[in-house]
Parts: C-alpha cells; structure tokens; sequence
C-alpha cells in the first residue's frame, strides 16, 4: 500500500474550531500538537473557524494558498464543513476528534485523544472516498461524510440547545429526546432508487457508527459508492422504543417496521402541511425536500491502515482491487 510521504518540506493547516466541547479548553494541545507535526516533518499553522458556516470558505483559501494536508479538528459539523471546502483539490484531509460524538473518528478508529491521533498522521494512508450530496429546495448541494437524517432524528437535532451542548455534551441529546417522546410524528414519502416508501425517520449513511455509541446502518462503509438507506416507519414516538432496543441489541433490520436498502439516489417529500426537518452530519440543516445522490471519488482522506484492512474485507474488496481508491500524497 502507498504511505503517505513526508520528506520536504510539507505546509499544513489545522482548521478548529475553538467552542468545540472537545477543544474550548484544550488550545495547549493544539499547540503541542503542531510542535508534534513539526518535530515530523510537517509545517502547521492553527487557522481558528469565524464561526458556523466559514469553515468551507476558509479551507478553500489555505489550499489556494498552497497547503498540502488539512486536519480538522471538531465535531462531525466542523469536519463537514472543512470537508466541504475541499471536494476535487486533492488534497488530503486528517481529522481530528474534538466534538460532542465525533461519529467519523470512531467509524475511522481514530484516537479520541487529540495528541495520540496527531502522532498517527505521518502513519495514515490515503483512500478516495465518495461524500453525500444533498440538495434542499433550490438550494445548492451540500455534502456530507457520515450521514443525513430526516424526521425523528433532525427533529430531536432542531431542539437540542447549543449552550446545553457545549456544556453536557450527548446529554442534550437525550434531554430533546425526551421533548420529543410524546409529540406525535409526520410520515413523508421516500423515493428510493425510483420506489416509494413511507417513513417518520430516514437515515441515510455512509457509516455504520451512529452517535458515537450505536450503530444502525450495519451494512454501510466509506469504501463503498452508495448509502445504507434504514427507514422507520411509525408515527407515535413511543414506538420508537422497542426501534431503539432493536438497535442496541443489533436487530433492528428483522423488525417490522424497518426497512433497509442500499441505493445510489433517494428523494424525500415534505408531508402536507407539516415541516419535517433535516439534519447533516448531526447538524441541523433546513427541511424538506430533499434529493441525495451519491459522488464518486469526492474526497482524499487519511486513515490507519488497521481501518482500511477491516474495511476491504467488510466490503468485499480484495487488497489489489480498485487501486485508483489508494493515492499517494506529497507536494509536487
């Protein structure tokens, strides 16, 4: 397999963001994280996020600017947003976990400690991996790593308080769980690869971690091209009890209910007269409609290779096949 090469010299930027729960009070570790990178070769710069939404826009200029690696460091909603701002560069992005689930860097067997994922950098391996496009309305696409969700989930997203999160971390998950136990649910129409169902919760997901804790989409994996499709059908919350001991005790897929898919291509219907919402990455993103399809080859990611091993395997790959998925890195 091609490792990554550092000989030379190498720029790169760390794009944080500084409320992270993982990071707000942890700025020495991102500076001995770059003392770290530096003792190996790689020249990084901290590049603090201006706020939601600038991560993309920021990324985007340290590229143009001539960095060769990118690490996010944050959430899945922060590494959504750099991730964003590099589709097509070449460029290979690192993360680093610094959020409330970080749901990718446990998909990736990523260290949670920050300074034990940055020691592992130099020793990641390149792969080009397929994102997530989704469109709301006439808006223009957005792409995501992990997941897209519509009804339960993003309803429970859309009343979590920022601050409680910061704070609590998964806790204020929970606490809008519980808001949303007795509130009746609206089920909308998925359109699948060209067939409708019926659904109060879709999940839509490139990975088979969910939360940080759970895992729905069992069959997914970044090294596929296509979604792991679950949808639930139901419209009282209470039912989605027995869904979530389903989940825990990894049958999910056998209950009634539950139906689960791979596709390439969904469409969700707003239901009548009701705002169903959306959310991205564990972020919330607006409502529907939606169209998601999926992008070949969007994005260069690093990740160890104990995880790349796992996942050929689960995918059905042999080490030979679809080599243009491993790339080698360094500056030109």
């Amino acid at each position: 397999m091609v490792q990554l090469r550092l000989s030379g010299a190498k720029r790169a930027a760390i794009i944080y963001n500084p409320i992270a729960r993982g990071l707000a009070r942890r700025k020495g570790s991102l500076h001995r994280i770059t003392a770290l990178l530096s003792e190996r070769g790689i020249q990084a710069s901290l590049v603090a996020t201006h706020g939601p939404g600038t991560a993309s826009e920021q990324v985007r200029r340290e590229i143009d600017l001539g960095c060769h690696l990118v690490v996010a460091a944050g959430g899945d909603g922060t590494i959504n947003e750099v991730a964003n701002g590099m589709l097509h560069s070449g460029v290979p992005l690192a993360i680093l976990p610094g959020g409330t689930a970080n749901v990718l860097a446990r998909e990736m067997q990523v260290p949670i400690h920050l300074e034990r994922a940055a020691a592992q950098i130099p020793s990641l391996e390149p792969f080009r991996v397929a994102v997530g496009a989704l469109r709301l309305r006439d808006s223009s696409p957005r792409c995501f790593l992990c997941m897209a969700g519509a009804g339960l989930d993003a309803e429970i997203v859309s009343r979590v308080d920022p601050a409680l999160k910061i704070r609590t971390g998964k806790l204020a998950y929970y606490a809008g769980g519980l808001l949303q136990v007795f509130r009746p649910l609206r089920e909308f129409e998925v359109t699948v690869d060209g067939k409708p169902y019926l659904a109060s919760f879709a999940l839509l997901s490139r990975v088979r971690n969910y939360g940080g804790d759970l895992e729905i989409a069992r069959g997914a994996s970044l090294l596929r091209d296509d979604f792991e499709v679950v949808l639930f059908r139901g419209t009282a919350s209470a039912r989605y009890l027995s869904y979530f001991l389903g989940v825990a005790l990894k049958r999910v897929h056998r209950m009634p209910g539950c139906t689960v898919l791979r596709a390439q291509s969904i469409v969700c219907e707003q239901a009548a007269g009701h705002a169903i919402f959306v959310q991205i990455d564990g972020e919330l993103a607006g409502t529907l409609p939606m169209s998601v399809d999926i992008l070949p080859d969007a994005l260069t990611m690093l990740a160890p290779a104990s995880y790349l091993a796992r996942e050929r395997v689960f995918a059905g790959l042999a080490a030979s096949e679809r080599p243009s998925r491993l790339v080698p890195v360094a500056p030109e």
